[in-house]
């Protein structure tokens, strides 16, 4: 049985957290966020008058939240008729290893199904959404190509248009939006890690995005679509905000998330980004390269991590960063490549160094040729600076926020 709060007193003390939600976030100074930043699911006056007497879905998981409330919590409470909540990568609590099969089941405390949309079923069929009237999309995203959750989103944005439902998109900043970077992804190694032609950092919220793959008509399947959107109030793409909630198991900080772009390379490669220690992505390392450094981690099974790369093996390598300043001015708004240059300079092995999921994370072939023939960093970055050109003039049209430039 489920017991609610009167709506008023629930909706009064709702209102009241969030209005003091964002002063209790402390900030490093670098981090020129403003303290009023809120993401679409803030506005519920805005949009809960589209979801009175409709049947619902959420596509969401741990990030989707106001304050330290569910927006599935949230929205029962404010007697929502949520039938059915879909799940991206990493599940409903993200906590799920990257790539873990997931499997459909029922949140606990609410009894709604839970449907997993990774694996073999990546896409809505028609009958998961046949007593559904409207979707509502609220992922918290990295800005990254790879993140697997805007292809997932450009599924549903299909699936939606297929079945004639309705999407609603509750924005969130972007706290990789600051920049654009890094190569554009050629059609050929399209797949679920590149669904379209954007650069690895491609600084744009969901809603932008949403609104550019149907503008540009890149998506054919969703033409038709009722999109709508909640914007975020406050924010812009000059500022970096800070996630209240971990978007990924792997991605525990700010400083992970800012040197997630330039080190999720190494997936694709013999080295080790340091899953399964307290700092993924903030460190890279193989046990072959102890004659090169005295630094080392050793990963461990932990939540997020079953038996990774080199479990129980002494990985030596560099540690970038510890806290998010020092990341963000390792970064320099720009995707870095000296580490992935370093980890194939020290290999001896160097014919094993990368593999096939290189070009889906890189987008192309000519990344890995160019480190092989030992180009410099600068050659590199000219290799893709027309495409990125290209794509900031398709990019303008979308904005909805303020830009950096």
């Amino acid at each position: 049985m489920r017991l609610f709060l009167p709506a008023f007193v629930f909706c009064c003390f709702l209102n009241a957290f969030i209005s003091c939600a964002d002063a209790r976030q402390p900030h490093p100074p670098l981090v020129r966020e403003h303290k009023e930043i809120l993401p679409g699911a803030y506005a519920l006056r805005e949009y809960l008058p589209m979801l009175k007497g409709k049947k619902v879905a959420l596509l969401i998981n741990q990030t989707a939240r106001i304050g330290s409330v569910s927006l599935l919590d949230t929205l029962l409470q404010l007697h929502v008729d949520v039938r059915t909540v879909f799940v991206p990568e990493h599940g409903f609590r993200g906590t799920a290893d990257a790539g873990a099969h997931i499997s459909n089941t029922k949140d606990e405390k609410t009894g709604v199904p839970i449907i997993s949309l990774y694996g073999n079923n990546k896409k809505p069929g028609a009958a998961q959404l046949s007593e559904i009237d409207i979707v509502v999309y609220d992922l918290q995203d990295v800005g990254t190509r790879f993140y697997t959750y805007i292809s997932t989103l450009e599924y549903m944005m299909e699936a939606c248009a297929a079945s004639q439902k309705q999407l609603l998109i509750l924005d969130r900043p972007n706290p990789n939006g600051h920049y654009v970077d890094g190569p554009v992804l050629e059609n050929k190694y399209r797949s679920f890690v590149g669904m379209q032609r954007i650069p690895v950092v491609y600084g744009m919220t969901v809603g932008e995005y949403a609104k550019m793959l149907m503008g540009e008509g890149w998506v054919p399947e969703a033409r038709g679509l009722d999109l709508k959107l909640i914007k975020c109030s406050n924010y812009d793409h000059s500022v970096h905000y800070s996630l209240p909630v971990a978007p990924s198991p792997n991605l525990k900080n700010m400083t992970a998330v800012y040197l997630y772009p330039s080190l999720c390379f190494f997936e694709g490669t013999v080295v080790s980004v340091g899953r399964g220690t307290d700092k993924p992505f903030q460190q890279w390392g193989h046990p072959k390269f102890a004659s090169r450094t005295d630094y080392y981690f050793i990963p461990q099974t932990t939540t997020g991590a079953s038996h990774p790369l080199y479990e129980h093996e002494r990985c030596f390598g560099r540690l970038i960063a510890t806290e998010p300043n020092a990341a963000l001015e390792w970064c320099n708004d720009r995707l870095q490549l000296k580490p992935l240059l370093e980890a194939y300079a020290w290999c001896t092995d160097k014919e094993h160094f990368f593999n096939a999921f290189f070009e889906k994370l890189s987008g192309n072939d000519l990344l890995r040729d160019m480190i092989v023939s030992g180009r410099s960093e600068e050659d590199i970055r000219k290799s893709w600076a027309a495409d990125i050109d290209a794509f900031k003039k398709i990019r303008r049209k979308y904005l909805l926020y303020k830009d950096f430039e």
